[in-house]
């Protein structure tokens, strides 16, 4: 499928500076796009590829300074990294195969509704009283439980697993594997030191416009429900323990595990394998170092590190001294040394 460079920065809002006759017909990184590539420059690391790239367009800032010679057909725009994110969600459209209608084997429960222009893949399951909106794909092998409710233009990929009671609003995203709704992890302690279940009877909430990764895992609520607000992002192999709530346009990266009945705010950034205890509020604007530990409440856009976790100035200073920990050291033995050699030649007097 080829474009002009006139319609790609028609379908972005963005000023060609050159030819917008250029031919494209794929989408490549920088440094090894070809001459009917389109590609975009974001970072100012990057900009000396501007000069080297073989590209034939290239998306940039609208007061990037040009500095050197360059072969590439220019679109200006405010911003390239979204620009560049609608331009991939265009050529996505274009190229994917949109699938419609129900597969066989399938199985629709009792008292079941699919809205218009849904697909269902083979052997998907929907159990009995679930509501479906429309525009909705479930891939090959999901399972939907009884009493779930998914709003519009849904997509649910193979292998995800959804327990009843789950209420999805739209646009959301549900990759391979997700399991949404299992029992959180709750056991009362016996007389005897073994385990009681506490049984699990609420469900969870997942508002519009939440992207949940590949292997994830959100457990239902005691009593109540867990809830991911909208706009929220989670990434591939994380655990959302039971009553957790997450606030609006929060991201967590892979690996993150959050207890119980933690409540996070909005705007948060968390990183790769940071482990949560129970029962803590994160606050809005909080960001969180990668393999960093919080177990207490946290300020209103503080940034922390370390396990556990402490302010990021303070554990940059405290790194500075860890790093030279074996220097100082070896100053101590010594100092100690000369004081014991001290000590004796004063007593031999």
């Amino acid at each position: 499928m080829e474009f002009t460079v006139s319609q790609v920065a028609e379908l972005i809002g963005g000023e060609v500076i050159g030819s917008g006759e250029v031919i494209i017909n794929t989408i490549q990184p920088i440094e090894q796009a070809t001459e009917k590539s389109v590609t975009f420059l974001s970072n100012p690391k990057y900009e000396p590829h501007l000069y080297t790239t073989k590209a034939g367009a290239v998306i940039i800032r609208k007061d990037l300074e040009i500095k050197g010679e360059i072969s590439p057909v220019l679109i200006r725009v405010d911003d390239p990294y979204i620009s560049f994110t609608a331009l991939l969600e265009a050529y996505d459209r274009l190229t994917s195969i949109q699938k419609t209608g129900i597969e066989q084997p399938s199985f629709i429960g009792k008292e079941s509704s699919l809205g218009k222009d849904c697909y269902l893949g083979a052997f998907a399951y929907v159990g009995a009283k679930t509501k479906i909106g429309n525009n909705c794909s479930i891939y090959p092998g999901a399972y939907i439980g009884d009493n779930v409710v998914i709003g519009n233009n849904c997509i649910i990929h193979p292998g995800v697993k959804i327990y009843a009671k789950t209420e999805i609003g739209s646009h959301c995203i549900i990759h391979a594997g997700t399991i949404i709704g299992s029992d959180g992890f709750g056991f009362a302690p016996l007389p005897d030191r073994s385990y009681k279940k506490i049984p699990q009877l609420g469900n969870v909430i997942i508002e519009d416009h939440v992207e949940i990764g590949a292997n994830t895992v959100v457990d239902c609520a005691t009593f109540d429900s867990t809830i991911i607000r909208s706009g929220v992002k989670l990434d591939n192999l994380i655990q959302i323990g039971h009553n957790v709530e997450i606030d609006q346009h929060t991201v967590i990266a892979a690996q993150t595990g959050i207890s119980g009945s933690a409540k996070i705010g909005k705007y948060c950034i968390i990183g790769g394998q940071v482990g949560m205890v129970g029962h803590i509020k994160v606050a809005d604007g909080t960001k969180v170092g990668a393999k960093a530990g919080i177990n207490r409440n946290t300020k209103p856009d503080q940034e922390l590190r370390g396990t556990y976790a402490f302010d990021a100035r303070d554990f940059g200073k405290s790194y500075v001294v860890f790093r030279k920990l074996p220097a100082i050291l070896k100053q101590v033995e010594e100092l100690e040394k000369k004081l014991i050699n001290l000590a004796k030649n004063q007593h031999s007097k």
